[in-house]
């Protein structure tokens, strides 16, 4: 079992992807409310060492941010901050109210089942354009599985405890997709 969880020093609040035209211009996927709220948090830190960016312009088309930085002037510097994630300092945020949360506070909180046994650990968010997604270490084989980050999914979340209740999906713990090279001979390619 784990206990209180510390929260993180740092919130991510971004994710600088593609290049965006000629003249140096980024894609963030921001994790804010507002996805322009992202450039009132300058400096960002990164998590390239000795690395921060300032948003110099900002705006928002088909869902994310297109920013300009400072410092970068062509799409070949744009293109070497591809990957680069965003971060403030906590205390530089507001503490949420009681029902809310960061999702940096669910990193490393336990899973479990209503029973009370344990599935795993949290190790990150994820949203691929959907709904949000916890990425879980499951503790029996170590895997690291999806679970949906929904209210009919996780009904609970004990922050401050370190864990959160889970009601996973009918087949979520099947062994899918399986290797290739378990494949049955008569079920073909």
């Amino acid at each position: 079992m784990t206990g209180p969880k510390q929260p993180e020093t740092r919130i991510l609040m971004g994710r600088i992807g593609a290049a965006h035209g000629i003249k140096g211009e980024v894609r963030i996927t921001a994790f804010t409310a507002d996805p322009l709220a992202i450039a009132d948090y300058d400096p960002l830190e990164t998590d390239r060492k000795g690395l921060s960016i300032s948003i110099a312009k900002a705006r928002v088309a088909k869902g994310v941010v297109i920013a300009s930085l400072k410092g970068v002037a062509d799409r070949n510097d744009a293109e070497k901050l591809n990957g680069v994630s965003l971060f403030v300092d906590r205390d530089r945020l507001d503490e949420p109210d009681e029902d809310e949360f960061y999702y940096s506070d669910l990193i490393g909180l336990e899973v479990r089942q209503s029973d009370g046994s344990v599935l795993g650990i949290v190790t990150s968010v994820e949203n691929f354009g959907s709904d949000d997604l916890l990425d879980i270490k499951l503790q029996e084989t170590r895997k690291s599985v999806y679970l949906p980050f929904t209210k009919a999914v996780v009904p609970e979340l004990h922050i401050a405890q370190g864990y959160m209740i889970a009601i996973p999906p009918e087949g979520w713990l099947d062994e899918t997709p399986r290797d290739p090279e378990d494949r049955d001979p008569e079920e073909g390619a």
